[in-house]
């Protein structure tokens, strides 16, 4: 069998997070600007490997004030550190179409970086409008921020804080096929 190589679609992918907010809400966000490329070996799958950059200053959850003071030095420093990075290191179980898997990897924020195991999917191949290949891939994964140096926080006068330690990430990604690759 063979390796193909799939460039992510940005128009056609959501990086999306979600973190408590005063302990019992949920704020919720996203990346705008990344690029990443998943290279996919289904009869091999521990040949499959997946790396993406993420533009931290992208970061969106609707909210300007928000948004700038996560840019700051309290959360991601996006002038220190520009770009969150993800590089898998292992993938596990069969890469099946509705079936789940894993893929393990290095995730740096702040320069940071940690193991993460991300819970993924394949979802299925298709041809788009001008005969392009498509594949889409869901995975999700939770983190505790305080790991990668987002530390800050304001303790709440009724108890707890004001944003909650775990961040839950949500990837729904399209990629197209960009080449085959004979196998060695």
């Amino acid at each position: 069998m063979s390796t193909t190589t799939w460039q992510i679609d940005p128009a056609h992918t959501a990086i999306e997070f979600g973190v408590k907010h005063m302990m019992f809400t949920t704020v919720r966000g996203s990346f705008g600007a990344f690029q990443g490329e998943v290279a996919l070996d289904q009869s091999n799958p521990s040949a499959s490997a997946v790396q993406v950059k993420i533009d931290a200053a992208s970061i969106d959850t609707g909210v300007t004030d928000r948004d700038n003071h996560l840019r700051s030095g309290d959360f991601f420093d996006v002038e220190a550190f520009p770009q969150i990075t993800f590089r898998s290191t292992q993938v596990n179980g069969a890469i099946d179409e509705g079936e789940k898997f894993e893929i393990v990897g290095e995730l740096t924020i702040r320069d940071v970086t940690r193991e993460v195991v991300l819970e993924a999917t394949f979802d299925g191949t298709g041809t788009d409008p001008w005969g392009g290949s498509r594949s889409g891939f869901g995975a999700t994964t939770k983190i505790d921020r305080r790991d990668f140096g987002l530390t800050w926080n304001q303790a709440l006068e009724t108890g707890g804080v004001l944003v909650g330690h775990d961040i839950t990430i949500t990837l729904q990604v399209q990629a197209v096929l960009q080449q085959e690759m004979a196998a060695v």
